[in-house]
């Protein structure tokens, strides 16, 4: 069985099948991964839902904040933004169906045959692979079968920008959520810092890339991530981001997984923005 993780989409998608044509993907038996960011600013965010859905079981998702976003909006419980392109989504007759199905996607992905996992922007610094894991099923857990409309209105603000295992309630959830979807930088003492996005070396001072502070989860896992496209395709830290800028005429990018080294393979893509 082959393994492909996918970088973020956001609805570009004649990119992504381009892509998959390239890899030689067959649904029958192989799997494809994707950093979450199925959804927005690209033009085509339904057919790429409506394609990865098909795929059932050959498809393993997780959630991004944009796909998060369609969800609150969906719902009410955000205002669309003018960079939002959601309207082939919330206009379509099986809309209900595609809200749900992504409703049900989770925060956090792993195989342990390959000790590789899968999180849209990261794992906080001080949790473990397990520990991220079990954080990443209460979130999940809402969404399915809890207050989900609540939640989607509750998960927005940078704070608490620390992490508390005494946390308790929408606090709690929210940081999680944080950290999975939104997080790039931390300062030295472990607070988030949700609103610097540029490359690592033009960040203030005391504030550092998630992937290169002292980490609880062992350096012999994989960390598939996406959300940072000015960082592009980079490796460090055993920490691979896989958002090649597509949505913003870079490429979009597949990592084959399943083997001892890993294999990159990229698609050229249209501007969009």
């Amino acid at each position: 069985m082959s393994i492909y993780a996918i970088g973020d989409v956001q609805g570009c998608y004649k990119a992504l099948r381009n892509l998959i044509k390239s890899t030689g993907f067959k649904p029958a038996k192989d799997q494809l991964w994707f950093c979450g960011d199925l959804v927005n600013r690209g033009p085509q965010s339904a057919d790429v839902l409506r394609y990865i859905m098909d795929l059932g079981d050959s498809a393993k998702c997780v959630l991004g904040n944009h796909d998060l976003n369609l969800l609150a909006v969906a719902y009410g419980k955000r205002e669309r933004k003018i960079s939002d392109t959601l309207e082939d989504i919330l206009n379509a007759s099986d809309s209900e169906e595609m809200l749900n199905w992504l409703r049900h996607r989770p925060l956090f992905h792993q195989s342990k045959e390959h000790r590789t996992c899968m999180v849209h922007a990261g794992i906080y610094p001080s949790w473990s692979i397990s520990k991220t894991k079990k954080l990443a099923k209460e979130v999940q857990q809402v969404l399915r079968k809890g207050d989900y409309q609540t939640f989607l209105e509750k998960m927005y603000g940078n704070y608490p920008a620390y992490w508390e295992k005494n946390l308790e309630g929408w606090d709690r959830l929210r940081f999680i959520t944080n950290v999975m979807t939104r997080m790039r930088y931390l300062d030295s003492s472990g607070a988030l810092d949700l609103d610097i996005k540029c490359t690592p070396g033009n960040q203030p001072t005391g504030y550092h890339p998630w992937f290169n502070i002292k980490a609880k989860r062992k350096r012999s896992w994989r960390v598939f991530y996406g959300h940072w496209s000015t960082l592009g395709l980079h490796w460090q830290n055993n920490a691979i981001c896989l958002d090649s800028g597509c949505l913003w005429g870079g490429k979009l990018t597949a990592a084959r997984i399943d083997l001892p080294k890993l294999q990159f393979i990229s698609q050229n893509c249209e501007k969009n923005l």
